[in-house]
C-alpha cells in the first residue's frame, strides 16, 4: 500500500519508533519462554531493559500507570491526530498504539483467568500466544517501515487507517 506519498528515510525511521512501546509492554509475557528457551532472552535485552528502567521509573504502581497513559495519550493527540506529519509516520504510530490496547486487554483477561486456579494452563498459553503474536507483528511492521512500505495487519491496519483520516 504505497499510494499515498513515496517516504523519506527520516519518516522511514520515525514510523519504528513507536514499535518499541508494544514490544516492551509484551515482554513481560514472554516469562514463560524465556525460562524453556534462556538463549531467547539475548535478542530482547534492550527491550527488557526498556520496560524496567523507562517504563516502570516510578515504582509506585499509580505512577507508572500515569507514565503509560500520558505516553500513550502523548502519541496519540501529537502524532496521530497531527496533520502536519507524514501520513506513513501517524499511521505507524495509530498501529503501534493498537497493538498496545491488545496488550491491555489481554492483561484485563489474565487478570480474569488468575481467579479461576485449574486455568493456569490455559493463562500459560494466551501468554505465549500474546508475546509470539504481537513481537512478530511488531518485527514485520518495522521491517516493512524500512523498506518504506504500508504494514498490512488484517484488523489492526484498518482501525489504524480509520484513526488516522
Amino acid at each position: 500500500m504505497t499510494w499515498k506519498q513515496t517516504t523519506k528515510s527520516l519518516d522511514r525511521f520515525y514510523s519504528c519508533l513507536p514499535y518499541i512501546i508494544p514490544m516492551s509492554a509484551v515482554v513481560i509475557y514472554g516469562g514463560i519462554l524465556f525460562e524453556q528457551f534462556p538463549l531467547l532472552v539475548l535478542p530482547f535485552t534492550p527491550l527488557i531493559w526498556f520496560y524496567l528502567n523507562v517504563m516502570t521509573f516510578p515504582v509506585v504502581p499509580v505512577l507508572r500507570l500515569t507514565l503509560e497513559l500520558f505516553i500513550f495519550l502523548g502519541l496519540y493527540f501529537f502524532v496521530v491526530r497531527d496533520n502536519n506529519i507524514s501520513y506513513f509516520i501517524r499511521f505507524n504510530a495509530a498501529q503501534a498504539l493498537l497493538l498496545n490496547i491488545i496488550i491491555i486487554l489481554v492483561s484485563i483477561v489474565v487478570r480474569l483467568i488468575d481467579q479461576i486456579s485449574f486455568l493456569s494452563f490455559a493463562r500459560d498459553i494466551l501468554l505465549n500466544a500474546t508475546f509470539i503474536g504481537i513481537n512478530a507483528a511488531c518485527i514485520y511492521s518495522i521491517f516493512r517501515c524500512v523498506r518504506g512500505e504500508y504494514a498490512e495487519i488484517p484488523v489492526i491496519s484498518e482501525a489504524a487507517k480509520y484513526q488516522v483520516r
